[in-house]
């Protein structure tokens, strides 16, 4: 051991000071980050405010009149058009959970399984397409092909059958909003599923059919088990978004299927807020929505501390 080694002090025992002067170079390039996170998340958060206020845009913050908690009866009576939001936004996420989360992982077992590297790539680069179309564009083209003159009818009168009704049809809506976020993010979602294959031990496998383990043995009692912190994090990560289930692809598509099918949450708060001019309700609705998804991340992640797990952050 140096001289040099017995007089510096340990890594944890350096002052704030020493730290700052060590790792100055690092905080300057988070700085532009810090900033747009202040300005873009932080920052809006004072707006909560008027969930407390009969906000008026015309007097701002600052002038308008404090009703207390005069804008949470709509949640506390029980309206009915916020009950419907309510009902619609839980099913769509059921069904997102039970559907489209575990998506991303079995096609990222098939991926992994493949045994030429440029059929995998080829694969992986026609299912990352969509991730990087908008919601537009997405719309349009399920319009283009399941449309009443879409693609798909178009075949099916020229053929002499009658044509289907999917887009607009209220009872095939939430299937068409399904396969639609399956479409343009399944592919996309498996680039974390994958990262965490690829670092699997390849010997485990080795050993394993030297046993005779085979494919769904190995795949059962290795490649799950090493999936399973990344699988446990994004499970709690989707709980804190689960009341959030596409703004965007549904405003496009509500008025095709009416409200009382299409309404969820975040519409709601868009059609009372902006649309409707009641501001306060829909920030006290927003407000509330926020709190019960910060709620069920940390209870989740509670629990995965529980079973010996990691989850978000260490306990």
């Amino acid at each position: 051991m140096t001289r040099l080694d017995i007089a510096s002090p340990p890594r944890g025992k350096l002052s704030m000071l020493a730290r700052l002067r060590r790792d100055y170079p690092v905080l300057l390039l988070a700085i532009p980050g810090m900033l747009v996170i202040c300005a873009f998340h932080y920052y809006p958060l004072w707006g909560n405010v008027i969930a407390f206020q009969d906000y008026q845009p015309y007097l701002g913050v600052s002038q308008s009149l404090w009703s207390g908690l005069g804008n949470f009866r709509t949640i506390v009576d029980g309206d009915p058009e916020f009950l419907n939001a309510v009902k619609n936004t839980l099913i769509l996420t059921a069904i997102q959970t039970v559907i489209v989360f575990p998506a991303p992982i079995v096609v990222a077992l098939v991926l992994h399984s493949l045994l030429s590297n440029r059929l995998r790539q080829l694969v992986q680069t026609i299912l990352y397409v969509p991730h990087f179309m908008s919601w537009v564009i997405v719309v349009a083209v399920f319009q283009q092909v399941l449309g009443g003159t879409g693609m798909i009818n178009n075949w099916l009168r020229s053929h002499g059958y009658d044509p289907i009704h999917v887009i607009g049809n209220v009872d095939a809506f939430r299937a068409l909003l399904t396969s639609q976020v399956m479409w343009k993010d399944t592919g996309w979602a498996t680039i974390l599923f994958l990262a965490v294959l690829s670092q699997v031990d390849r010997s485990l496998y080795e050993a394993s059919a030297v046993d005779g383990a085979g494919r769904w043995r190995q795949t059962w009692h290795i490649t799950l088990p090493g999936l399973k912190p990344i699988i446990i994090l994004l499970l709690i990560l989707k709980l804190g978004d689960s009341l959030t289930v596409g703004f965007e692809q549904i405003i496009l598509q509500q008025q095709a299927v009416g409200v009382d099918a299409s309404e969820v949450l975040d519409t709601f708060v868009y059609n009372n807020g902006i649309i409707g001019g009641d501001w306060g309700m829909a920030a006290a609705v927003g407000l509330v929505k926020s709190v019960v998804a910060l709620t069920l991340v940390l209870a989740a992640n509670k629990l995965a501390h529980r079973l010996g797990e990691e989850g978000v952050y260490r306990g």
